[in-house]
């Protein structure tokens, strides 16, 4: 699976694309360092990248057409995360996963 790929850091980055993307990330947030969310639209993509540095692009193939999909594929994989104040955001989530890993 692409999420247990990006998890034992075989990819940097992953997309899945389904019905919804909603379960499907789910799924693949269940993987220690996956970082997956369903995105919409261009500046749900550019913006998943920019401040939460997704590492899974989840996309639904019923919700959006092909050139839609094709445009953000490419807006995500050419933005990079910005770092500074949202690197923080990005530490405090890896945080609570290790935290749970740890307990689990």
């Amino acid at each position: 699976m692409v999420a247990g790929q990006v998890s034992r850091h075989e990819v940097d980055r992953g997309i899945l694309i389904c019905g919804t993307g909603i379960g499907m990330s789910i799924a693949a947030n269940k993987f220690p360092g996956v970082r997956a969310a369903p995105c919409h639209d261009d500046l749900s993509a550019e913006m998943s990248r920019r401040h939460n540095d997704l590492n899974v692009l989840c996309l639904s193939a019923d919700m959006l057409g092909e050139k839609l999909i094709d445009r953000m594929v490419e807006i995500w994989l050419n933005t990079e995360f910005e770092g500074g104040r949202h690197a923080r955001r990005v530490e405090k989530i890896q945080q609570l996963e290790s935290q749970h890993l740890s307990h689990g």
